[in-house]
């Protein structure tokens, strides 16, 4: 007997800029009650049939549909592209990897900056994006992830530097980023980014900004906060990084892997 197959997978997802969104739905069927079943010869069926309970009943509701795109469920933020069924936000990036005195800073700097701007939060994770955000489809994914481990086989890992505060914003101007930006490295950064551009071309993608500002965004907040940030604000912040014990060791990391985040799946492509 051959194996039945696999019913109601499907995953898709959208993603901001530096962070990302990912929404998942799976959509069923469900059986009549009585289909397929042998009437028995020795009485009537029920005239009545058994209630469904509510959390059946609600269970498959709104799966078929396009899933409500609530700001308030991600911090206000807008989406930079609308979410469609069977598509997968995709975003390439280096990760980094934070140690307790870089934490020790980041929580000098993000105290200083509310003072301005009280309603930036911290990001949840720190990388520097290679991309920018992309929209897969669902079957291309993995030759997507096969060409970016390919391109990316003979590159060694380095060491870089993020030591310059600088204010950021998205696109769109809906949202505005806090970031260090690198300041040794970037010609390595500007090689890997010159291959995931290329694999972006094989797949008609968008290709990365030109002459591109590497750097790890610390703290967000949604609308155009540039004005509040820029001038004293940049240079206060820049004199707490300046006066940190050691800032160049603090800030000096290491680039071991490139890394790949689809909807909800994540791709990890070791440096040599």
């Amino acid at each position: 007997m051959s194996a039945a197959p696999l019913v109601g997978y499907s995953s898709s997802g959208s993603e901001d800029e530096d962070e990302a969104e990912a929404a998942a739905g799976a959509a069923g069927t469900q059986a009549r009650p009585g289909a397929g079943g042998c009437r028995r010869s020795q009485g009537p069926l029920p005239s009545q049939r058994l209630p469904v309970p509510d959390s059946v009943l609600h269970m498959f509701l709104d799966t078929e549909g396009e899933p409500e795109d609530d700001q308030e469920k991600h911090g206000g933020r807008v989406r930079t592209f609308p979410h469609e069924r069977g598509n997968w936000a995709t975003h390439v990036y280096v990760p980094y990897e934070t140690r307790e005195d870089f934490l020790d800073l980041l929580d000098m700097l993000l105290a200083h900056a509310q003072t301005y701007v009280p309603r930036l939060v911290q990001m949840e994770a720190f990388h520097i994006s290679l991309s920018q955000s992309v929209v897969l489809r669902h079957h291309w994914i993995v030759p997507f992830v096969q060409a970016l481990k390919d391109r990316l086989a003979s590159f060694q890992r380095f060491f870089f530097t993020a030591n310059r505060v600088k204010i950021y914003t998205n696109q769109e101007k809906t949202r505005t980023f806090v970031g260090l930006e690198v300041t040794s490295g970037h010609p390595q950064f500007l090689d890997l980014v010159s291959e995931v551009d290329r694999v972006m071309e094989e797949f008609d993608l968008t290709t990365f900004y030109q002459d591109p500002s590497f750097h790890v965004s610390l703290a967000w907040c949604v609308g155009d906060a540039r004005l509040q940030l820029e001038g004293r604000c940049l240079r206060e912040l820049q004199n707490i990084v300046d006066e940190f014990e050691d800032p160049e060791m603090v800030l000096r990391a290491h680039a071991e892997q490139v890394r790949c985040k689809s909807g909800n799946k994540f791709f990890s492509m070791p440096l040599k």
